[in-house]
């Protein structure tokens, strides 16, 4: 267990960024938030880079280690695709309901149900869509530090706008500032959850080829969670120019990181 315990730190960390978000609701308008933008850029920058220049290239090699080389780069090829598929699943079933009327305080969203039903959609949502986010931070974390510290500081950025649009429904309806942090942190607790359920298969279940493949699908999943729904994010707080900056930075960043550590 020791060897789990600061994977799990930086998943209640990353995790806990939600509970940030919620506070910066009360403090924070739109327009103050273009360095928000950049942040966002930068995260998924930072995912992208060590899913496919790190954790692509670790996976076949864990499970050449099992099988030949063929056949780890081939479960490596299907597991990234695999993540990319449990992400799109999740999505499907389980939307994520974060939309930039939530960040603006649109007049659409003026009726206090309304609002406050739109809040709790979100933050089921957001719920949901953090069990396998914690679960991959907890992964990366426990197979190498070097590489989780970086992904939960990712993951971290990307849930603070969670944060926000959680908590803002929730206080326009019922002008009450600590139910709505309630609701960020019941959210983002979830997320050192699902770090918990990762501790719990690989201590039972989870054979090593599994390792590997799990490995290949959190690249796939956090692809898709940059393309999906970082970047998309981001263009809501900035314009282009921004994004760009941001995404350059995370990969530059993250390249010399692993360089030097």
């Amino acid at each position: 267990m020791q060897n789990y315990f600061l994977p799990l730190i930086l998943t209640l960390c990353a995790g806990m960024s939600t509970l940030l978000g919620g506070f910066i609701t009360f403090f924070v308008k739109r327009d103050n938030l273009k360095a928000l933008s950049v942040g966002l850029g930068f995260s998924a920058g930072v995912m992208i880079y060590i899913s496919l220049n790190e954790l692509m290239a670790e996976s076949p090699q864990m499970l050449s280690a099992i099988y030949n080389p063929t056949i780890g780069k081939a479960l490596a090829f299907a597991g990234f695709f695999l993540g990319i598929i449990i992400a799109v699943l999740i999505d499907y079933f389980i939307p994520d309901h974060i939309e930039s009327d939530f960040l603006t305080g649109s007049k659409k969203c003026r009726q206090r149900k309304q609002i406050r039903r739109a809040g709790l959609i979100t933050a089921l949502a957001v719920t949901l869509h953090n069990f396998p986010e914690g679960m991959a931070t907890f992964l990366v974390s426990s197979q190498d530090l070097r590489l989780g510290i970086p992904v939960a500081l990712a993951i971290a950025i990307h849930n603070i706008p969670e944060g926000i649009a959680i908590a803002l429904p929730i206080f326009h309806a019922t002008g009450k500032k600590r139910l709505a942090i309630l609701y960020s942190f019941l959210s983002g607790i979830s997320e050192p959850v699902g770090g918990l359920i990762g501790v719990l298969l690989l201590k039972t279940i989870m054979p090593p080829q599994a390792v590997g493949i799990m490995t290949a699908a959190v690249a796939g999943i956090m692809v898709y969670l940059s393309f999906d729904t970082l970047l998309p994010l981001a263009r809501e707080y900035g314009e282009n120019h921004h994004v760009i900056i941001g995404i350059v930075s995370g990969m530059l960043i993250m390249g010399f990181g692993l360089i030097f550590l």
